[in-house]
């Protein structure tokens, strides 16, 4: 019996060699994946678990979700501070002061957490990536996604908001490819008005943000000026300000009015105001309030026609009675009962 499981061992072995080395040809990484799985588990494997399998070889899966980890989930963590990074590490504070059982214990509360959510939420969390993924392989969906800034190619929502898919321009169900020529990256939002009888090509929508105007000051402006900015807009402090920290925030794109912005503009202008409303409260405590407005036409006071918004900080006694804000525009209307 030893012997003919040698001889069978040996068999098998020199088959398995033969085609590893010589006979496997390949287009991807797919055969030599599963063969390792099936080694490694006793000769036996799910096609779930090949596919876990594959996944820890595809990169693009790995910088999707670093990406999520570093723009989503360690961010509110450190918020809290519950972890700290440092270039691309994080560490959990006080690790060092807990014991193995209240290791254990802690890892048993998240995963609690984790099974109530999925319990309650069910598949639908993963959604996002089955609708954009179909048939769609997970290196050229991040091409896709790469391609479109991670924003959603109509709206502009960025993929920290909310979850981007994959969308054929021209629907499958009417010839439509899958050659990235036919991609475009659509928020779950966008894709679901869209629907499969539309065959708008959103991405020509990009082109349009890149206009600029001859003299205009804020089409022009001297990027060392910048203090933030996203794909969409920028933001300086005011030649002028009202208050120290005094910010205006400014689409990219040359566009007189507030009411010319498209919504992808919009939101790239309220992530600025919101990220530079917290900077300012950083680095001073006094802030305790914010002015936001925007002179939209020459009547409302604009003097350069390109819309731009005010982001002012307010202190407790910066006026003698900040009663009525923005009413202030018209001083008779500030006050009132």
């Amino acid at each position: 019996m030893q012997i003919i499981w040698r001889k069978c061992s040996f068999m098998s072995y020199r088959k398995l060699k033969d085609f590893i080395q010589n006979k496997m040809k390949m287009s991807h990484i797919y055969q030599p994946v599963m063969l390792i799985s099936l080694l490694k588990n006793k000769g036996k494997c799910t096609q779930t678990d090949i596919a876990k399998d594959l996944l820890a070889y595809d990169p693009s899966q790995v910088e999707y979700y670093a990406k999520i980890t570093n723009n989503m989930v360690s961010k509110v963590l450190r918020s809290h501070e519950i972890v700290e990074k440092k270039k691309k590490e994080y560490s959990l504070h006080g690790f060092s002061c807990l014991s193995s059982g209240q290791i254990k214990s802690l890892i048993k509360f998240c995963e609690d957490k984790l099974n109530k959510y999925i319990e309650k939420r069910g598949q639908k969390i993963w959604s996002h990536r089955k609708k954009s993924a179909g048939y769609i392989s997970g290196s050229l969906r991040y091409e896709v996604l790469k391609r479109a800034r991670f924003r959603c190619e109509l709206c502009g929502i960025s993929a920290e908001e909310k979850a981007l898919e994959v969308d054929h321009i021209i629907p499958r169900n009417r010839g439509g490819s899958d050659d990235i020529s036919n991609l475009q990256a659509l928020c779950y939002s966008c894709n679901a008005m869209k629907r499969d009888r539309d065959d708008t090509d959103f991405r020509q929508i990009r082109e349009a943000y890149k206009k600029r105007e001859d003299g205009c000051l804020f089409c022009g402006i001297d990027s060392k000026r910048i203090i933030m900015e996203n794909n969409l807009a920028y933001s300086v402090r005011d030649g002028f300000p009202v208050t120290e920290f005094h910010s205006l925030i400014i689409p990219k794109r040359h566009a007189a009015s507030y009411f010319e912005l498209g919504q992808a503009e919009i939101n790239a202008c309220t992530q600025l105001i919101n990220n530079i409303q917290k900077a300012i409260k950083t680095n001073d405590s006094l802030v305790d309030g914010f002015n936001i407005g925007i002179n939209n036409g020459e009547s409302a006071g604009q003097t350069i026609f390109h819309c731009h918004i005010h982001l002012i900080p307010r202190r407790k006694g910066d006026t003698a009675n900040p009663r009525g804000g923005v009413r202030g525009v018209i001083p008779s209307k500030m006050n009132y009962k």
